[in-house]
């Protein structure tokens, strides 16, 4: 069920989730073989553990919303299988945030902490790409066909790409 009168924070909330779901959707697709174990150092997270911990901050954000705040470390799953749980923890934070049901803490709570370090590590992923040899096309993201409640792995395709 949708607000009829919708809150301006928590539509902007709900377009950077769909942010996150665009560029996240860029990060993950079409990954080369292996490269969920990829690391930029010995000591640092591999790939598919930055995508797990990904899913866990998703998952948080939910529970933070819902006023049952409750945190995971989860062993990453496959790539696909973590992939496909980065967009079910996407849609079911945005279907809360699209919802009549209010949000236990402030819009930007969810923002400045679990939101934030999402959109680090998919960069994080992005760099890893490069690093395995495995780049993703530069993009104009202003230009980006985003919107809220698009927020599963069939994305706008880019409208301004670059090398």
């Amino acid at each position: 069920m949708t607000t009829s009168n919708p809150d301006p924070k928590r539509e902007l909330l709900r377009h950077t989730v769909a942010t996150l779901a665009y560029r996240g959707g860029k990060a993950v697709r079409n990954a080369p073989a292996g490269f969920a174990d990829f690391r930029g150092s010995a000591s640092s997270r591999s790939a598919g553990q930055i995508l797990a911990h990904i899913g866990d901050l998703l998952d948080w954000a939910l529970s933070i919303a819902q006023g049952k705040q409750t945190w995971r470390n989860s062993e990453p799953l496959s790539w696909d299988k973590e992939t496909a749980r980065f967009f079910a923890a996407l849609k079911s934070f945005d279907d809360y945030l699209a919802s009549a049901e209010s949000l236990h803490v402030p819009a930007e709570k969810l923002f400045q902490g679990p939101v934030a370090d999402a959109l680090t590590h998919i960069g994080q992923i992005a760099m890893l790409r490069r690093m395995a040899g495995a780049p993703l096309k530069g993009e104009s993201y202003f230009a980006a066909d985003i919107a809220a409640g698009r927020v599963g792995p069939e994305q706008a395709a880019p409208k301004r790409e670059f090398e």
